[in-house]
């Protein structure tokens, strides 16, 4: 059995907590919120920090200082973890599901998520060129796989 079907988020080591992300950079689109169902939408607007071909941030250590408004996924944050997207690793351990077939610690390879169609990379634009006024026309829907 894997450390992810055996441990809840709240056991698993630093470095289990940090292998689940699959890199898909999914976390770093924009989000608008509903204010009056709560209902999150994804848009193809990405923080400025996010290097697109690697799907990882630049800023990865300070990004809470240069981005107050970046979430720090923590164990202790579970229950709110419903913004993430349905592929999400960490989403999908809390709601008791098993990881994708795409995913990394599945088939041993990082190019899975890209191969999947889960990364977003090539599939956004930084927010830098985007006016925050306009994110609302930047609503996606990719398809979860």
């Amino acid at each position: 059995m894997s450390f992810w079907e055996e441990k809840s988020l709240a056991e698993m080591t630093r470095d289990e907590w940090e292998s689940l992300c699959d890199g898909c950079a999914r976390c770093c689109l924009h989000k608008l919120e509903d204010e009056d169902t709560g209902e999150v939408f994804y848009t193809d607007v990405v923080c400025r920090y996010l290097e697109q071909s690697s799907c990882r941030c630049q800023e990865y250590q300070q990004r809470n200082t240069l981005v107050p408004n970046c979430v720090w996924l923590k164990p202790e944050d579970v229950e709110a973890f419903h913004w993430l997207p349905e592929t999400c690793a960490y989403r999908r351990v809390a709601e008791g599901q098993p990881l994708a077939a795409w995913h990394p610690l599945i088939s041993g390879r990082a190019e899975s998520v890209l191969e999947a169609g889960i990364a977003v990379t090539h599939r956004c634009i930084s927010e830098t060129r985007v006016a925050e006024e306009d994110f609302e026309d930047r609503i996606i829907h990719w398809v979860q796989q």
